[in-house]
């Protein structure tokens, strides 16, 4: 309950600053030389709170598909959502086989660990037409390569490395006396991996988890905008956008959809963390 009351007065703080900035702010924002600093604070740049609001409840949509702005959003919401989850998962599983394979073998973390930081300077925006490019020429049977599996696999791309950087870490946290006990009782390799390693990467595993999770929504957002996906929050960010100039407060309509992605992930990954409390005993930053 203290989580949430400090949650629901960081947003009640956030929309005071807002209107107190617009109230009080110059209308061309704040400039140091030609650098602006602090943003305008015209209807046009910064519309009220209450009007964008009051923009959910207004409908949109064209012909057949007409509906609340609010419905459409969350329409929008829960197809990035699952499109997340699924790069969410694909991410992990990877990560941890990655993560496993490196602390098992010392060479093979000498091999891939550099990979991996490498693979995180890659632009996202130029790699998107790639995958969806390399996925329209797979063909096994009647499987079909969808566009949203290209994004997918561009969420789990993101998702990948800090599991696969937390779960490093956590495996090879236990103490050396630890793993020596193992060994004088003749306990194998995976037997320790399961009953010791795995426990003690708990605290590691968690906030790379939860960073996995915003990774996997960003990269869903950013690859749906790049490829063109359209169904999910991306494309409708983009579509409002370009109605900004005639209705400014109508484009943060799918950018708070964007937000309860986030805030949907992110619980999960607290509610995990309820699940695995026993072996938690506080949290590593990743």
């Amino acid at each position: 309950m203290r989580k949430v009351l400090l949650g629901a007065g960081g947003i009640v703080l956030l929309v005071v600053v807002w209107e107190l900035y617009k109230a009080l702010g110059p209308a061309t924002g704040v400039m140091i030389g030609d650098l602006t600093v602090l943003p305008r604070t015209t209807d046009l740049a910064m519309p009220h709170v209450w009007d964008m609001v009051a923009r959910l409840f207004e409908e949109g949509g064209t012909g057949r598909n007409r509906a609340p702005i609010w419905l459409l959003v969350g329409q929008a919401a829960v197809f990035t959502l699952g499109v997340a989850a699924v790069g969410w998962v694909v991410g992990v599983v990877v990560g941890l086989a990655l993560a496993v394979l490196m602390q098992r073998f010392r060479t093979a973390e000498s091999a891939v660990l550099p990979w991996i930081i490498l693979s995180q300077t890659v632009p996202l925006i130029a790699i998107a037409p790639l995958v969806r490019r390399w996925g329209s020429q797979i063909e096994l049977g009647d499987f079909t390569w969808e566009n949203w599996m290209s994004v997918a696999v561009i969420a789990s791309y993101l998702a990948f490395f800090p599991v696969s950087i937390g779960a490093l870490r956590g495996l090879n946290s236990p103490d050396a006396i630890h793993v020596e006990l193992f060994r004088s009782y003749g306990v194998g390799w995976w037997r320790t991996l399961f009953t010791l390693r795995f426990p003690a990467s708990v605290p590691y595993l968690l906030p790379a988890l939860r960073l996995a999770a915003a990774n996997a929504v960003i990269g869903t957002v950013v690859a749906e905008v790049s490829i063109g996906l359209r169904g999910g929050i991306g494309r409708m960010i983009i579509e409002f956008a370009q109605q900004a100039s005639g209705d400014p407060a109508r484009t943060w309509a799918p950018i708070f959809g964007a937000i309860a992605v986030g805030l949907v992930a992110a619980g999960f990954i607290a509610l995990l963390g309820v699940l695995l409390r026993r072996y938690r005993r506080g949290e590593v930053p990743a």
